[in-house]
This record gives C-alpha cells, sequence and structure tokens, in this order.
C-alpha cells in the first residue's frame, strides 16, 4: 500500500457538466461498492495510495496526468453520495479554495453521526494542512484539501499544492491507520517526476532539528531575534523556498511571544499553534542547524491508464456509450451484491434517481 505524494501539471479548463454528471455517477457507484465488498477501510487505503487514485481518475476520464484530476475526482466522490453518507459511513469534507477553508464546519455538523469526538478528525485535518504548507517547504502551497472519514473516525487526507514558477501541482496523501506521528514520516511512499530542495522537517534525519527548535522556542523572544539577525549576517547557500533574508525579525516577534507563553512540549505542538507559519519554522530551524549543529533534512519526499478517455480527447475523447455502460454494468453488480439492509437499498435508489436526473 503507497502513501506520498504525486506532481502534476497545470492544464486549464474543466470537466465539462455532461461528463462531470457522468464521472458523478460513476464515482458513487465505485465507493458504494468498495465499501459494501471491502469495507469502508478499504476505500480509504486505495483514496490514500496515489497510483490508485490516479488510475480511479482515468477511470471516470479525466485528464490521466494533468492538476486538476485531484480536485476533479474529490469533488465527483463529495457529490456523489452526497444524501447517503450515514448509510455509507462515509463522509467527506473540504475542497478547493475557499471550500477547504469549510472543512472543520463540515466535520463538525456531522458530529452526531460519529461514534467518536469529531474534535480529533477536524485537528487530523489542520495539522495535515500545516505539515505539508510548512514543515514540508517544498515550493508548493496548498489550494485543495479533501478530508475523506468514517463514521468510526478513520480518515484520509488528498490535498494538493501549486507551484507558480515551474506550473506543476503537487498532491498529498494521507492514511490515519498506517500514521504513526504526524511530524515524522507521515507520507509511507511517494509518486513523482519533480524533485525540490526542500525544507523537510519531517524526516526522520531532521528529528534533533525539531526538537531543538521547540526548546529554541520556548526562550524569550528577545534572544530568539537575536540570533535571527545574527544568522542574516551570514553567506547562507541558496537552498530551499524562503531564505534567511525573507524573514523579518519584528514580524515574527509577537509568535515568539506566543511561544514563549505557550512553551511548547514537542514540535507537533509547535507547529500545531496558530500564527506558526513556514518563517517561523524556518527562522527556528536555521538557528537550531547552524548555532546548535542539529542537521536539517534537504530530502524531497517525492520518489500510470485509461478506460474511458480523457475530457481533452488524449489519449482519445470520451465515448459517452462506453461510459454509460460502465455505469450501469457496476450498478447491476451493486445491486446482486448481498446488501441485505433496507438503508443500503433505499441509497442505490437514491443514486440511481441523481443519475436520471
Amino acid at each position: 500500500m503507497h502513501t506520498g505524494i504525486a506532481n502534476l501539471p497545470l492544464h486549464n479548463g474543466q470537466a465539462p457538466s455532461w461528463l462531470f454528471k457522468r464521472m458523478t455517477a460513476l464515482a458513487s457507484k465505485i465507493v458504494i461498492l468498495i465499501v459494501t465488498e471491502k469495507g469502508h477501510n478499504v476505500l480509504l487505503e486505495k483514496l490514500s495510495d496515489p497510483y490508485w487514485f490516479q488510475a480511479f481518475g482515468c477511470i471516470l476520464g479525466f485528464d490521466w496526468h494533468s492538476s486538476g484530476i485531484t480536485t476533479t475526482a474529490c469533488a465527483a466522490i463529495k457529490e456523489g453520495i452526497r444524501g447517503i453518507e450515514k448509510e455509507l459511513g462515509i463522509y467527506v469534507a473540504g475542497g478547493k479554495g475557499k471550500t477547504s477553508r469549510r472543512t472543520p464546519q463540515e466535520i463538525m455538523r456531522v458530529g452526531p453521526y460519529l461514534k467518536d469526538d469529531p474534535e480529533k478528525l477536524v485537528y487530523a485535518s489542520r495539522i495535515a494542512a500545516k505539515v505539508d504548507n510548512n514543515a514540508l517547504q517544498d515550493g508548493f502551497k496548498l489550494y485543495h484539501h479533501s478530508f475523506i472519514f468514517t463514521s468510526n473516525g478513520e480518515w484520509a487526507v488528498i490535498q494538493q499544492g501549486m507551484n507558480e514558477d515551474n506550473r506543476y501541482a503537487r498532491r498529498y496523501h494521507w492514511l490515519s491507520s498506517k500514521l504513526k506521528d504526524f511530524v515524522c514520516e507521515p507520507q509511507k511512499a511517494v509518486c513523482s517526476d519533480i524533485k525540490t530542495q526542500p525544507l523537510n522537517l519531517v524526516a526522520k534525519e531532521s528529528a534533533d532539528t525539531r526538537k531543538v527548535s521547540t526548546l529554541i522556542s520556548q526562550l524569550t523572544p528577545d534572544k530568539i531575534l537575536g540570533e535571527i539577525n545574527k544568522l542574516k549576517t551570514y553567506n547562507l547557500p541558496l537552498r530551499h523556498h524562503i531564505l534567511i533574508n525573507d524573514i523579518n525579525p519584528k514580524r515574527l516577534e509577537k509568535i515568539f511571544i506566543k511561544t514563549y507563553e505557550r512553551q511548547p512540549e514537542d514540535f507537533e505542538t509547535l507547529l500545531a499553534m496558530q500564527g506558526v507559519g513556514p518563517k517561523t519554522l524556518r527562522a527556528l530551524s536555521l538557528i537550531s542547524e547552524l548555532i546548535y549543529g542539529t542537521k536539517l533534512s534537504k530530502k524531497d519526499p517525492a520518489t500510470y491508464s485509461f478506460a474511458h478517455g480523457g475530457k481533452d480527447g488524449h489519449p482519445f475523447p470520451v465515448d459517452r456509450i462506453i461510459y454509460d455502460n460502465s455505469i450501469n454494468i457496476l450498478k447491476d453488480a451493486i445491486a446482486k451484491a448481498n446488501i441485505g439492509r433496507t438503508d443500503k437499498i433505499n441509497a442505490l435508489r437514491r443514486l440511481h434517481k441523481i443519475f436520471q436526473d
């Protein structure tokens, strides 16, 4: 089972309405079939696998290597199971742009149907985003965050960042059942063609830097700012995506007052603090590396099939008849499955109605 990162070029355009309608119908049936035959955790495992997710997007008929495969496939899943989440025991929160920022509210809204504290899911959503946006500084700024979770509290994250310089997007996958530590090697494997030299504070090699950075954050602000001013006089190599010259000590003073008052007990607590962003972590890690000699990792964690064609005609145009036949075959398979429960039958009826509308 692979989880990790995929890099994808940015493409213009969007899925036409006739295609997205079919993508939604097919996605819903694939999700129902996996949940019915294999269970909720298998679905999460598949969604957290960048190779499987890429194949899934291609099955739906989207561009195989476009950045839009992430946002459109996630949207198709979310729309496809809308109204039947409770019966399935699967929920999808978040999405692209402004929708991603509504993830906590969407999780809390279904709290009464969950068997665990929804606040734990909200925290998992937020810390995953902070790790990939701030602790792994690889030049990709997050703009998409989908949080898929079950009524039992298991979850997967699919989020995507954009690099405006090279016109690529990078996708990040998380899986709760395989996660041992939010801030140490949270991705288990990577799918990527693009390499960078990031500031990787979640690499195993950065363990000492995480520890010392946390200790430094507990110092009085004047001591930290004094060390930053010393660093600005050094001739540092051109590396990472935020240079020491990009850091304004005065602007960080308020953040360091917060860290001093909070006295975070570990790096995860430091990272989770409001206002602690990439520049704060950059400053602390550079002090840790250059003053205290800790090792700072520059390792990039980054290390496919068509069924229905692609929306822009590559490798061939989408055949609507074949696509509809695929949907009907899966619908029949679900209908013949040994479901047995009335709520599942009603869910299938609602799905049929969605496809017919």
